[in-house]
Parts: structure tokens; C-alpha cells; sequence
């Protein structure tokens, strides 16, 4: 697979040569200057260090007091995910948290779980943003109010609908529930600290991706926000490619066009070098960030 992933780089390297030119791509950061793309790569490591504590606070018995080899910990999970194809980077999650932390897999799994569905609702609640500020009416704006409160509904009353699916399964899918159960946030505040550091995050990554766009590309502020969001929902796709080549990029075109983007030759031509930068950033942003938090402290290995 490894090698696989490292033809397939190589082989995109090569098309976005033969179509641009790597220098061509490159020289738009020498416009919107360097200093915000240094920004934006401070900005996108910052987002990092907030997953972190997501996790750092979801698991405070097992991880308290080793918060640097946790961020090591969540930037190779990360990494893996963007370089592997097929999502198969997420079943580093659970290995890892049981090998520096001893968590069982099956809980590790399950918590891996509810996050990446406060990942999705969060992503999506962002597209819901932008659907309701080209909208602009009351009700749209009523509707993603109602879906941003989902989750606040869901955990609610998770005890009497885990309760009612417990009776109706056989024993060995309530074994499975009841991992699914202990992979839940602890209490209410516990998931309202979950739930706010996941919105915080994505709508942060988003704005910075938008803001890199709009900045790379000339985009308006609706294509520019439309492209960021179809790339990031490109990623979490079971055919995200290895590094996200192609699939990233084409994600988020099909974003910017959905919300307006020009469609002359002209312009798509700029917004695939947009989207070839932006598609870049956040993989050297993964990059640096794995390379930092080899410097963070390890602590010592729990037994």
C-alpha cells in the first residue's frame, strides 16, 4: 500500500507538471505573498493542537499529564489518514491509543466513532452556513439552527434510545452497543467541550481554506467557502484517493462551481491551480505538524 501511495504521488506530480507546470502553480503564493501563507499553515497547525485537546479531555484518566505524546499520537493518525487510501488510516486510531495509553480497542473504536460524527456534523453544519447565507431568508437560517442542535438532541436521549435498541438486538450487537455506549462523551459538559472544540475546529479549517481560495484563486466569498467545504467532505469519503490526489482537488471545484464559481476556461483554469495550492497546503500543513510534534515531550508509555 505504501508503495502504492508513493507511485500514485509521483504519477500526480507529473500531471500537474505536464498540464501547469509546478512553477506556474507555485508563483500564485508569490502574489498573495508568503507571509499568509505562513498564516494560514499557523492557523491549520492551531486546529491541530485543538484535536488534541478534544481527545486529551475525552480521555483525562488515561492521557492526563502526557499531552505531547497525544499530539504526536493525533498528528501520525492524521497523517496516515490523508496518505492512505479508503479511510484504512482511521484503524491507526485505536492501535495507537491502545499501545501509549493502554485503552481497550473496542472503546478506543467506538469513541473514534462519535467523534468523526461530530466531525460530519460539524462539516455539514458549515455547509449549512453557506446554504443559508445565499438563501438569506428566515427559515433557511431556522433550519440550520434546528441541525446544529442535533447532537445537543441525540445525547439527550441517548439513554432510553440505547436502552430500546439494547431489548431489540441480539447479544452480541449489545456487546457492541455497549462500547459504542462508553465511547460517548461522560456527561453533559464533557460533550458540550467535545461538541464546541469540534465546531471551533472545522469552522476554523474552513474559513482559513476558504480565505487561502479566495486569496490564490480570486474567488468570491461563496465559491471560495463552497470550494473549501467540497474538499474537506472529499476527505472523509470511503474513495478518498492516497493523499487525497485528484479526489481532494476535484472536491473542491465541484464546491466552488456549486456555489457560483465562473465557469469560463479562464477561470477554471485558475481555480484548478487554487485548488492544487490548497490541496497542498494542507498536506505540508500535516506534514510540519507530524514533524513538530516529534519534539513535544513523550512522557512515559502507560503499562
Amino acid at each position: 500500500m505504501t508503495l502504492a501511495t508513493v507511485a500514485i504521488v509521483l504519477l500526480y506530480a507529473l500531471f500537474i507538471q505536464w498540464v501547469w507546470g509546478w512553477e506556474n502553480v507555485i508563483s500564485l503564493w508569490d502574489a498573495a505573498g508568503w507571509g499568509s501563507a505562513a498564516l494560514a499553515m499557523l492557523l491549520l497547525l492551531a486546529t491541530y493542537v485543538l484535536r488534541t485537546w478534544r481527545i486529551y479531555d475525552y480521555f483525562p484518566r488515561e492521557t492526563g499529564g502526557h499531552f505531547g505524546t497525544l499530539l504526536r499520537l493525533v498528528q501520525v493518525h492524521n497523517l496516515l489518514n490523508i496518505m492512505l487510501p479508503f479511510r484504512t488510516g482511521e484503524a491507526s486510531f485505536p492501535l495507537l491509543m491502545k499501545r501509549e495509553f493502554d485503552l481497550p480497542l473496542a472503546r478506543g473504536t467506538a469513541a473514534l466513532f462519535v467523534m468523526r460524527l461530530f466531525d460530519l456534523h460539524a462539516l455539514l453544519a458549515a455547509a449549512g452556513t453557506g446554504l443559508a447565507l445565499q438563501d438569506g431568508r428566515a427559515w433557511a437560517w431556522g433550519l440550520w439552527v434546528v441541525f446544529l442542535l442535533l447532537p445537543a438532541a441525540a445525547f439527550a436521549v441517548r439513554r432510553h434510545a440505547l436502552a430500546v435498541m439494547t431489548r431489540l438486538l441480539p447479544g452480541k450487537m449489545q456487546k457492541l452497543l455497549h462500547e459504542v455506549e462508553r465511547g460517548l462523551p461522560a456527561d453533559s459538559f464533557a460533550f458540550l467541550r467535545a461538541w464546541g472544540a469540534t465546531l471551533i475546529n472545522w469552522f476554523t479549517k474552513i474559513a482559513v481554506l476558504a480565505w487561502v481560495l479566495g486569496l490564490l484563486g480570486d474567488l468570491p466569498v461563496a465559491p471560495s467557502f463552497g470550494g473549501a467545504l467540497g474538499g474537506e467532505l472529499s476527505s472523509v469519503l470511503p474513495v478518498h484517493a492516497p493523499a487525497g490526489v485528484g479526489t481532494y482537488p476535484a472536491g473542491i471545484t465541484a464546491g466552488a462551481l456549486a456555489f457560483g464559481a465562473d465557469v469560463t476556461k479562464p477561470m477554471l483554469e485558475e481555480l484548478g491551480r487554487a485548488a492544487v495550492n490548497t490541496h497542498l497546503l494542507v498536506i505540508v500543513s500535516s506534514l510540519v505538524g507530524t514533524a513538530l510534534s516529534l519534539f513535544a515531550a513523550r512522557g512515559k508509555t502507560r503499562a
